[in-house]
């Protein structure tokens, strides 16, 4: 976007009483940020659904001032920021009817190539959640998707470190301007999450963290992704409103069950239960419910091989290595295993890079 109508766009960011929605349907009507400032309020007032009360506060030279200042500090601090109706804006994002028209953000992300996938849930995180957690990045890490989160205790920051530890692109959404960082502990996280994703938000560099700020968060985490995991929840908690926001912006949602007695599975429970989310099983469930082309890039596999597999994946590793290539039913044979066992160890194999699928249902080590 060109310098001038970025500064209205903030500009118009600014303006009281005027949101996201309301800014998307003056700038439709218009034609530009810059064209509402040179627009009469009283040719402003006649727009469907746009009130004086509105835009009473449009042609005051405080909000335009404001927005050069807030440039400034854009410019000086690295930070890129994407208008709503520019090609790098990030794709998903675009669809959802109360986006921001202006997106801050800061580090090395790159939105064109990968998938998108969002990982929430509760700050109070157990220990069968933060093994579900790492286990869902692992097994999605062979499709090379951006790890989406909040940076917040528990859920987001387990979210963050696997992504980082198997060299995802992974995204924090901010709840205040991008100088600032909350919790401070996590602070220690800024540089290897700008180094390999980077950071968002539609804050000004003048907000600073409140509770109240986390909902309109949570709104692009739910929209920058094709689809929302909920780890663990309470039967209430920030993460369920951003299911809800997925859901509403017809994206998939999927949560983690949970033993029902376990007051942090209740949340997701709910969620299953309603029909909301999709149940995980099984980390794989989640590409195979998304579609995902399981078509992945080659993988180094010699030296972690042994690390990365289970016994029963060796087994069936060592016998498709020795005949090259062989059929379902002939691996289970050779191998003494159900059918339906070796089909999802082999399923498994695929996700983690080390075999493919070919015609007749036979199977090869990529």
């Amino acid at each position: 976007m060109n310098p001038p109508q970025l500064l209205y766009a903030l500009a118009l960011q600014a303006v009281p009483h005027i949101g996201d929605i309301t800014a998307k349907k003056l700038i439709q009507h218009c034609g530009s940020p810059e064209a509402i400032f040179k627009e009469s309020k009283s040719a402003l007032s006649k727009i469907e659904g746009i009130g004086t009360h509105t835009i009473k506060h449009i042609h005051e030279s405080k909000y335009l001032k404001a927005a050069e200042d807030e440039l400034s500090f854009v410019e000086q601090n690295a930070i890129e920021p994407l208008y709503f109706e520019d090609s790098n804006d990030p794709f998903k994002l675009k669809h959802c009817i109360d986006g921001p028209i202006v997106l801050f953000q800061k580090g090395n992300i790159n939105w064109d190539t990968q998938p998108i996938i969002s990982v929430v849930g509760t700050r109070k995180l157990t220990t069968y959640g933060l093994a579900q957690c790492k286990k869902i990045i692992e097994t999605l890490a062979v499709f090379n998707p951006i790890i989406v989160s909040g940076f917040a205790y528990g859920t987001d920051i387990a979210a963050h470190k696997a992504a980082l530890k198997y060299q995802l692109q992974t995204v924090s959404c901010m709840a205040q301007g991008l100088q600032h960082t909350y919790p401070k502990s996590h602070l220690k996280y800024r540089k290897p999450i700008e180094s390999q994703g980077g950071f968002v938000t539609d804050f000004w560099s003048t907000a600073v963290m409140d509770p109240s700020n986390f909902l309109r968060r949570n709104r692009l985490i739910a929209g920058l992704s094709e689809a929302t995991i909920v780890i663990e929840s309470a039967e209430k908690g920030g993460s369920l409103a951003t299911a809800s926001m997925a859901f509403g912006y017809n994206r998939e949602v999927f949560a983690l069950p949970g033993r029902i007695t376990d007051s942090q599975s209740q949340g997701c429970l709910n969620l299953i239960k309603t029909k909301n989310a999709h149940l995980v099983s099984n980390p794989a469930d989640i590409p195979y419910i998304l579609n995902w082309s399981l078509e992945t890039q080659k993988k180094v596999v010699q030296k972690k091989l042994f690390v990365e597999l289970d016994s029963d994946e060796k087994i069936i590793y060592k016998y498709l290595k020795k005949e090259n290539k062989s059929a379902l039913d002939v691996i289970a044979i050779a191998c003494e295993m159900p059918t339906s066992k070796v089909a999802y160890l082999l399923l498994n194999l695929e996700l983690k890079g080390v075999c493919r699928p070919l015609p007749e249902k036979e199977f090869e080590l990529v």
